[in-house]
């Protein structure tokens, strides 16, 4: 298998709210998403916190932020924030 096979993936984008500066050059951005229950078809809120690396620690909490899928960085950091 040589290089021209591998399939080249689609990055990943979501936008969310950062939770959490804390950390050296890490945010925790809250991302939101509405999801329909299977049997009730009720829409309904779900939140989910990513650790992204903020690698100028610019992001201040609650500043609205974009992330991108990057290789993981740690065991919970999969996530980079983009900035503007």
């Amino acid at each position: 298998m040589n290089k021209l096979d591998k399939k080249i993936k689609a990055k990943k984008y979501l936008e969310g709210i950062v939770m959490s500066n804390k950390m050296d050059k890490t945010a925790v951005v809250a991302v939101n998403t509405f999801k329909e229950h299977p049997k009730y078809l009720k829409r309904y809120l779900s939140t989910k916190r990513y650790k992204a690396h903020d690698p100028e620690n610019r992001c201040s909490v609650g500043e609205k932020v974009k992330i991108v899928e990057v290789k993981p960085m740690s065991r919970g950091k999969k996530w980079k924030v983009m900035y503007a």
